[in-house]
C-alpha cells in the first residue's frame, strides 16, 4: 500500500511516523492535494486531515483520483450527502470519522448501548469535551458525534460543553444524571498517536473494499 498524505500539520506529522513504524509507503505529504498528479495520486490512499475548508473543495479531486481515501478532516456533516455521492459515483471507496481512535470508538459504542438501556429510565445526558487551546472548532467533532449517537439512542439532545486549556489532546466525558444516581463514561487521550494509528488501520482496511464507511462499522 502507498500512502499520500492531505495536510501536514500536526496529525499529518504523526500520521507520517506510524506509516514509517509500520514500514507503510508514504509518496508525499502535501497541503495543496489537488496539485498530485492523477497517475500517482490513482495508486495511492489518500489520508486526509486538513482543514474543513480545505476538504470542502477537495474531495472531488479525492474522489475522482485516488484509489481509495481515509478521511479524519471533521465540519463537513452539512454536504455529507454531497461527499457520500462523489465517492460512490467515482467508485473510491472512503472511510471517515470524527475521530479514529479504537479506544473513542470503543466509547462511541458503550455509550449507544447505555443510552438505548437508559431509555427505560429518567436520565438527562450532557457531554463534556476538553482540549488545546490551538483548537479551533468547538464543540470538536467527537463530541458532535457522541451527540448523535445520545440524541439518536436516548431521544434527548444532550448539552455539549467546551473547554479549551493548555496542550490538552483531548478529554471526552458523557454524563447521565437521575435523581437516583449518575453514569459517566471518560474517555482521555495522552497523545495524538491513537488518532493516527487509528487512521493508517483505516488505510488498512480499504484494500478491497467498496463504497462508504465509518470508521466504527468496520471495527
Amino acid at each position: 500500500m502507498k500512502v499520500i498524505i492531505s495536510g501536514y500539520g500536526r496529525m499529518g506529522h504523526m500520521v507520517e511516523a506510524q506509516l514509517v513504524k509500520r514500514g507503510i509507503e508514504l509518496v508525499l505529504a502535501s497541503e495543496d492535494i489537488c496539485s498530485v498528479d492523477p497517475e500517482v495520486a490513482k495508486e495511492c490512499v489518500c489520508i486526509d486531515f486538513s482543514w474543513p475548508e480545505s476538504f470542502r473543495k477537495n474531495y472531488p479531486f479525492i474522489a475522482r483520483n485516488f484509489k481509495a481515501a481515509v478521511i479524519g478532516t471533521t465540519g463537513w456533516n452539512d454536504i455529507a450527502a454531497d461527499v457520500y455521492k462523489a465517492f460512490e459515483e467515482a467508485g473510491t471507496p472512503m472511510i471517515h470519522s470524527s475521530n479514529f481512535s479504537i479506544g473513542v470508538n470503543a466509547l462511541y459504542a458503550a455509550v449507544r448501548r447505555a443510552s438505548e438501556i437508559l431509555k427505560k429510565g429518567n436520565y438527562t445526558p450532557s457531554i463534556e469535551e476538553i482540549h488545546h487551546i490551538h483548537k479551533l472548532d468547538a464543540p470538536s467533532g467527537t463530541a458532535k458525534s457522541l451527540g448523535r449517537i445520545v440524541e439518536e439512542s436516548l431521544g434527548i439532545v444532550p448539552e455539549i460543553s467546551s473547554v479549551r486549556e493548555g496542550e490538552v489532546p483531548g478529554i471526552h466525558t458523557v454524563d447521565f444524571l437521575s435523581g437516583c444516581d449518575r453514569l459517566t463514561f471518560r474517555h482521555e487521550a495522552f497523545s495524538r498517536e491513537g488518532f493516527a494509528a487509528g487512521a493508517v488501520t483505516a488505510a488498512l482496511l480499504t484494500q478491497g473494499l467498496t463504497g462508504v464507511h465509518e470508521f466504527i462499522d468496520l471495527i
